[in-house]
């Protein structure tokens, strides 16, 4: 049994399949409408399922139905979104890769707190899934460097691939004993989008934190502007990617060359 939903639970999907493990069904969430036309797409994880010729499903409690027909060892949870419910982890024992060195950082958006923390290290662990959220036992962890300069998109395929390899070489080793976890426990909420507005009162390095996020956004003569990538240089923000509203991305020279802001005018 495999539960997941977006991009970053694919990779782990695969290499179970190609590792050999025969997955029952994939779990994820119903399909989305996107863009303009509402047009109902379906997941990323329900994609590749479809694509590896494997069942899915949308409801958690179809896992018991598949179990109990044709009973299965385990199951392997990545960025579900859901948490699973008591009577399901009362008949089936689950595993869940979750991208943060627990305790810190339980919860929804772990990738994303570590980096807005401005925190040097992070990680991958393999735990056991229960009740409460993200407090199992690890069976295993591997930790991950974030570098200065490191954007959210990067760092999530590198704990994809390093996840990966963790969970498929421990399924293939033995899971053994899982550990409790020790330490602080700190707690990643959702990003909120209000979060992703620029602050020009706050440090350098902490707007600079908010940029790799990506979305980060300010104003500029009343219109929403993007910032999508900048540089610190003598310690100050230097924007190079940028999107005025309406417009496509482009280097932040040229829409400057184009826009010709006046001396002192600034994003508000």
């Amino acid at each position: 049994m495999y539960l997941g939903t977006p991009q970053m639970a694919v990779p782990p999907l695969e290499a179970l399949v190609e590792a050999g493990h025969e997955v029952a069904l994939v779990v994820t969430n119903p399909d989305r409408r996107r863009g303009r036309g509402g047009t109902l797409s379906p997941s990323p994880v329900k994609e590749a399922a479809e694509r590896l010729g494997i069942p899915v499903a949308h409801a958690v409690d179809d896992l018991l139905a598949v179990h109990a027909q044709n009973p299965v060892d385990l199951g392997v949870v990545v960025a579900y979104g859901r948490l699973i419910k008591p009577h399901v982890l009362s008949e089936l024992d689950f595993v869940n890769l979750h991208f943060s060195l627990l305790p810190r950082w339980r919860g929804a958006a772990p990738v994303e707190r570590a980096l807005l923390e401005g925190d040097d290290v992070t990680g991958v662990c393999l735990m056991q899934l229960e009740e409460g959220l993200d407090t199992g036992g690890v069976y295993d962890r591997v930790e991950v460097p974030i570098g200065a300069g490191t954007t959210a998109d990067e760092l999530r395929r590198e704990l994809v691939d390093v996840g990966t390899r963790l969970l498929v070489d421990r399924l293939a080793a033995g899971l053994g004993e899982p550990e409790p976890q020790t330490g602080e426990t700190t707690y990643a909420a959702k990003i909120d989008p209000a979060e992703l507005r620029i602050d020009w009162s706050a440090p350098v390095e902490q707007t600079h934190r908010l940029i790799r996020l990506g979305g980060a956004w300010t104003t500029f003569r009343g219109a929403r502007f993007k910032i999508h990538t900048a540089n610190i240089v003598d310690g100050e923000l230097v924007p190079v990617t940028v999107q005025p509203e309406g417009k496509p991305r482009m280097d932040y020279e040229a829409w400057r060359n184009g826009a010709r802001p006046a001396d002192g005018e600034w994003f508000e």
